[in-house]
């Protein structure tokens, strides 16, 4: 019917053309009329509602869910698409995003609470009757808090119950990037946030991230609700769930700070610094605010002086000379303007005092330390920390991660007080800590975590730049205290050369010579720094983990080949349980015979040996053995040999692997950076095509970092012929940029 002539025409501002403004058009008439319409919209055949889903906005779309899998029906491109018009950007890993629909209502949550997405940006996004907040929750199962908790008082605000409530329920990872120093009222905001998620919620890890200068009090926080201590303040407020929750009848626990030992300081000398200078650049920044203020009014009453006009007595704008050139200080955290991180604040003279105080004060205290040290005074244990007997306890997290957050030995204290009763902490992550002498008191509380009976510690991951320990050394220490780890993980870059195992008075447990017992390891990971090891202290761990099942070395080197054989004899031997090993950047040239042993063993599964120098001897003699050894195993899944100069020779020859006389079971296969040209990924295609022809599928191959870009039409051609039997992967790599790498060996 066409519109009357009193009435306007709902399409007269759009161009004729404009096929995008009249979908908006329709997806808007849709939408307005769904309130209407929605259960018979949600009855119509599946052709018809396909149709009518991408007309729809995010409130709707998100009710028709169901009514869509109901008649087989997708909106995983809907979504999608709406991920692309709205975020602009290609989430990591976005080929392995199993549902669009949870991954952009979780993102939509987090940009939101944060703001920096506005739901006006698309017409899709508006609905008087979508909450971002409330109705994204149930899909939110990760949340990042990033600077100065943005976003944090405003999900604890009355008029967000609901969405935290259902947050509680859904969330389960919690996750801190690059802090800033915060105010009191954000401290408190977060405190009642990490009531309600991790106390009275369902959140199991907390992740903390690049975390320069860690401010004391926030940092205790975090780990003291993590670790489920916590006393309401008066300022809190009632908690109904606390009420209903029989496990917060316990005793009272007095503040987190309390952790804080007596004589040691609340803030070290970088916080402290680090903390004037933000006192001193939101003072400047609200001075120049109130100046600017002023200088605005005192124009306004010289235009209206000039104009002739005299204002009322009763608006009082005259300001007296001195009123108006007093700077008017805003309190920190509550200035008109915010400190803006990118632009210009620091002075000078703020910069140099910042350099200068840090360096006197860290001389003071490595002065001070080395007193103690002479005076046979070794650093205090988290023993002299007050007792947590009587802390009021709630539910508490099973994950901790901390990566790039520098420990003090004050901070080291309060997590090795916590430890000790962290029964349900199941693993722990500690990356580039800056620990030194502090991994002492870790370990301590590690000991004392371990002797409860009700320890549920099964992972640990360590790594570190020094360490006065070694890797070895610090993994007998951490087998003799935690017998029961599934899983260890440790990583050291450098050993320093002027710390020793054993500092004065040190009673830390472990670090001697002692036999290793029994444990129950399953996964070992061992990252050395380029000094030789001693093969018996490995053997010693390999001996004392019969249930091993995975063993991955990094960078490990020995005094001699001899030496790397033994290592791999005890494997042999002592773990006949060992399904994945994984070697990387070791010198194998000379343990042919060793490797090729390992590859009769029957219950491995997964071998890789990336950038050992593999075929850098004999090549002609063991490619050959390599090749029967491998047609001859029937349970090896994947083989990755990068960076060990195969070739397009040597993967020529590896074709035999997968002939119609092999016994092989192999399905993943990894040949990176191994100098293969095209010519050669071409022959091994044929090779393929000619020995199995009706095998189908072998499984996934990848390419990465191979010469692959001197002939791009014959490289499409193998790789064409390879996709019929495998999965590949590759790239467009520069091979010019790595003309030195093997230069001597093609």
């Amino acid at each position: 019917m066409e519109a009357s002539s009193g009435e306007r025409n709902p399409t007269a501002d759009l161009e004729p053309s404009g096929p995008p403004a009249l979908f908006v058009l329709c997806g808007w008439a849709v939408s307005a009329n769904m309130g209407v319409l929605e259960s018979g919209v949600w009855a119509l055949p599946g052709p018809i509602l396909q149709g009518i889903l991408p007309l729809l906005n995010i409130y709707y779309l998100e009710r028709a869910e169901h009514a869509a899998q109901k008649k087989g029906l997708s909106t995983q491109a809907i979504w999608h698409q709406l991920w692309d018009d709205v975020m602009r950007t290609r989430p990591p890993r976005s080929e392995s995003v199993p549902c669009w629909r949870t991954k952009f209502l979780e993102t939509f949550f987090c940009h939101v609470l944060r703001g920096t997405l506005d739901p006006a940006c698309d017409w899709r996004l508006q609905d008087s009757r979508f909450s971002a907040l409330q109705h994204s929750a149930p899909y939110v199962t990760q949340l990042t808090i990033c600077n100065a908790l943005q976003g944090v008082g405003e999900l604890v605000a009355e008029a967000q119950n609901e969405a935290l409530q259902t947050l509680a329920c859904s969330l389960h990872t919690l996750k801190f990037r690059h802090l800033l120093f915060s105010d009191g009222a954000a401290h408190q905001a977060l405190r009642k946030l990490l009531h309600r998620l991790i106390h009275h919620g369902a959140v199991q890890q907390v992740s903390m991230y690049s975390w320069p200068v860690p401010e004391t009090a926030l940092f205790i926080l975090i780990l003291t609700m993590s670790a489920g201590l916590w006393k309401p303040a008066p300022r809190d407020g009632p908690c109904i769930l606390c009420r209903e929750d029989p496990l917060a009848q316990a005793p009272a626990f007095d503040e987190p700070a309390c952790l804080l030992g007596p004589g040691w300081p609340r803030r070290d000398t970088a916080e402290r610094s680090a903390a004037a200078l933000m006192a001193t650049r939101w003072e400047t920044e609200a001075r120049e605010a109130q100046e600017q203020t002023v200088l605005v009014q005192e124009s306004r009453t010289l235009g209206e002086a000039d104009s002739g006009s005299l204002p009322s007595p009763s608006s009082g704008p005259r300001t007296t000379a001195s009123s108006a050139l007093q700077p008017q200080v805003a309190p920190r955290g509550k200035s008109s303007c915010p400190p803006h991180w990118q632009g210009p604040g620091i002075e000078p003279d703020d910069l140099y005092d910042f350099v200068f105080l840090i360096a006197s004060e860290k001389e003071e205290q490595e002065e001070e330390r080395q007193n103690r040290l002479s005076s046979g005074m070794w650093e205090p244990s988290c023993r002299a920390l007050p007792s947590l007997d009587t802390a009021q306890r709630f539910r508490s997290i099973s994950a901790l991660e901390l990566f790039t957050i520098p420990l003090s030995t004050e901070s080291t204290l309060i997590l090795c007080h916590l430890l000790r009763s962290w029964v349900s902490l199941e693993k722990l992550t500690l990356s580039y800590n800056g620990l030194g002498y502090n991994i002492f008191h870790l370990l301590e509380g590690l000991q004392a975590l371990s002797a409860q009976a009700s320890c549920c510690l099964c992972s640990l991951h360590f790594t570190d730049l020094f360490s006065p320990l070694s890797v070895l050394e610090l993994a007998h220490t951490t087998l003799r205290v935690l017998p029961r780890l599934h899983t260890l993980a440790i990583r050291i870059d450098h050993l320093s050369p002027d710390d020793s195992p054993s500092g004065p008075g040190n009673s830390s447990p472990g670090t001697g010579h002692e036999d290793i017992p029994e444990n129950c390891l399953e996964q070992l990971e061992l990252g050395f720094p380029r000094r030789p090891q001693a093969s018996n202290r490995l053997c010693r761990v390999l001996e004392a983990s019969p249930a091993l099942r995975q063993l991955a070395l990094d960078s490990a080197t020995f005094t001699s080949p001899r030496e790397l054989g033994l290592v791999l004899q005890t494997l042999r031997e002592c773990n006949p349980a060992l399904q994945k090993l994984s070697f990387h950047d070791m010198n194998l040239a000379d343990c042919q015979k060793e490797v090729l042993l390992l590859l009769q063993d029957p219950t491995l599964r997964e071998l890789t040996l990336s950038f050992c120098r593999l075929l850098e001897k004999r090549r002609t003699h063991f490619l050959p053995k390599l090749v029967t050894a491998m047609k001859s195993n029937s349970t090896l899944k994947s083989f990755r040999v990068p960076g060990n100069r195969l070739g397009s020779s040597g993967l020529v020859a590896l074709a035999e692997i997968f002939s119609s006389d092999s016994s092989s079971s192999l399905c993943q296969l990894d040949i990176s950076s191994n100098c293969i040209k095209p010519d050669g990924l071409l022959e091994f295609a044929k090779q393929l095509e000619q020995s199995h022809p009706s095998r189908g599928t072998f499984g996934h191959l990848c390419l990465f970092q191979n010469w692959l870009d001197q002939d791009p039409s014959m490289t499409q051609e193998a790789i064409g012929r390879l996709r019929a039997t495998f999965s590949v992967v590759s790239d467009t790599w520069d091979s010019s940029q790595a003309f030195a790498d093997y230069v001597g060996m093609m």
